[in-house]
């Protein structure tokens, strides 16, 4: 597809979100527009095809569902049906439809869904990208504030000594989650960029930990 046309079919993306309401702060139109902006990146990188790769990072929270959601799990399966009825409906090429479906699935942590292809491996990892570094702490701060969930343990801040627990603790998300992130990255381009945000972390709770 020539890129004028894929710019034009963006803004048609746009707009469909736009009339859309959010499942949460943490997975709003700014979430996207990173996301997207990080996979355009990966795929430049990685030599994939755009084509499957932009629509995918676009619509992959077309349905988002709240952390504590029972149908978590099932979230990119809806949001990839939604998407491709979406895709026909203004005439995306159909060759591309299953490309984008599967890594639509496939990007979510809750559905454990392996990625068959580049691109799907390349929407996953700038997802999870958007976990880490600044933006990573500033989301998980946001999804604590909405869950009720406190900073961290009065007694023990950093779980040296007690179960980890991030349905009660902000900070313990950082050991159940955020810190395996990097190692669960698909692509070479992504690894890298995850380390460095991966880094910042660190030093956050390091200066975290001084404070308190």
């Amino acid at each position: 597809m020539i890129v004028e046309a894929l710019v034009s079919f963006e803004q048609r993306f746009r707009a469909f979100l736009q009339a859309q309401e959010t499942a949460d702060v943490a997975h709003d139109l700014n979430h996207i527009f990173r996301v997207v902006k990080v996979a355009k990146q990966l795929a430049i990188e990685e030599d994939a095809k755009l084509d499957v790769v932009v629509p995918a990072a676009w619509l992959h929270d077309c349905v988002s569902l709240p952390k504590n959601h029972p149908q978590r799990a099932f979230a990119s399966r809806m949001a990839a049906d939604k998407a491709v009825t979406f895709l026909r409906l203004i005439d995306y090429p159909e060759c591309f439809l299953e490309a984008i479906h599967h890594s639509i699935c496939a990007h979510s942590f809750s559905a454990q869904i392996t990625p068959k292809t580049i691109e799907a491996e390349i929407v996953q990892d700038a997802d999870r990208l958007d976990a880490l570094g600044a933006i990573g702490v500033a989301r998980c701060m946001q999804v604590s504030g909405a869950l009720n969930r406190a900073l961290y343990h009065i007694d023990d801040p950093f779980c040296e000594s007690r179960p980890l627990d991030d349905k009660h603790y902000s900070i313990d998300h950082f050991y159940v989650k955020l810190f395996n992130i990097t190692d669960s990255l698909k692509t070479a381009a992504a690894r890298r960029e995850g380390k460095r945000r991966e880094n910042f972390m660190r030093q956050f709770l390091t200066q975290l930990k001084q404070e308190i």
